[in-house]
């Protein structure tokens, strides 16, 4: 599996924005793990993004 470096950033970063949803699964969170949440949607974006744009063509 050959990944361009965008791609391997890309999906790292989607892997770290996924585990920072985790904090948010616990019943009475405080404003800090819901600040995280915002901070894990960014993170999970931005990996989504450069993995999506990475390869030649049209990204779907």
């Amino acid at each position: 599996m050959d990944l361009p470096k965008q791609a391997l950033i890309g999906a790292v970063l989607m892997v770290i924005g996924t585990l920072l949803f985790i904090p948010g699964l616990t019943i009475g969170a405080g404003l800090f793990t819901m600040a995280s949440l915002v901070v894990a949607s960014v993170v999970l974006t931005v990996g989504t993004y450069l993995y999506g744009t990475s390869g030649d063509g049209r990204p779907v």
